[in-house]
């Protein structure tokens, strides 16, 4: 129900044409005091997210008139809100978490209630890793040819602005305040997806492939974001 909004709730989009699965959230939601919106098709969940700017969106892929990942590409032209794709089981992560279109997390149908509680608050808080790499001056982290500007969110390869999510910003964050430091899957999902419990951390690795295909010259070859085979990930420290 596309009730008033209060200034001290998050508001969240449902975007599900089946109507026993948008009443089941709407309820849900509100009882843990969310206001909600709703959308039974792709060109209304569009229309619905750039005129009232929710905080997520719950995104499901089989929708009418306009795919979820159509619907996905298109709002991110505009929103950098959280998204959470809803999908079937054997979708492609890949695909659902893809380069072009820039989804922040994904849950399978069927799907406990408390599962996506968790991601939803996941998704909605916010990050704080600040581990002293800060430059206190100009609250930017700079590592080599790598700028993170904390303030603007904005993300600098070469001096080039460089288009991220803000999941993407947050997970180049947290690597470059662990400096020296290799960061494991499961870490990355505890402290930049927040959760709680064991995720897939496949959403980790595609998640860091899609950052490599925007920040890196050759993705065969990186110089900023490395992996260590059999660990996790890191940033290189530039100074070779």
């Amino acid at each position: 129900m596309e009730g008033e909004t209060s200034t001290d709730k998050k508001t969240i989009l449902i975007v599900d044409d089946e109507q026993p699965i948008i009443d089941m959230l709407v309820y849900n939601l509100e009882k843990e005091g969310y206001n909600t919106l709703e959308a039974t098709d792709g060109e209304k969940a569009v229309d619905i997210a750039l005129n009232n700017t929710p905080d997520l969106i719950i995104l499901d892929i089989m929708i009418p008139k306009m795919d979820g990942l159509s619907v996905c590409k298109r709002i991110r032209h505009t929103l950098n809100v959280p998204i959470i794709m809803l999908s079937a089981k054997g979708e492609e992560i890949d695909k659902i978490l893809g380069l072009e279109l820039g989804a922040d997390d994904y849950i399978t149908k069927p799907f406990s209630i408390r599962e996506l509680m968790a991601r939803i608050k996941a998704n909605l808080r916010k990050g704080g890793y600040d581990n002293g790499q800060i430059d206190a001056n100009t609250n930017k982290i700079i590592v080599g040819d790598l700028q993170l500007d904390i303030d603007k969110f904005e993300t600098r390869v070469k001096n080039k602005v460089i288009d991220l999510t803000l999941r993407e910003f947050e997970v180049l964050k947290y690597l470059a305040n662990q400096l020296g430091q290799v960061v494991t899957r499961e870490t990355l999902l505890e402290k930049v997806w927040g959760y709680e419990y064991y995720g897939d951390i496949r959403t980790v690795d595609v998640t860091v492939r899609r950052i490599r295909e925007k920040i890196e010259e050759d993705t065969s070859n990186p110089k900023i974001l490395m992996t260590k085979r059999g660990v996790g990930y890191y940033i290189a420290t530039g100074d070779k």
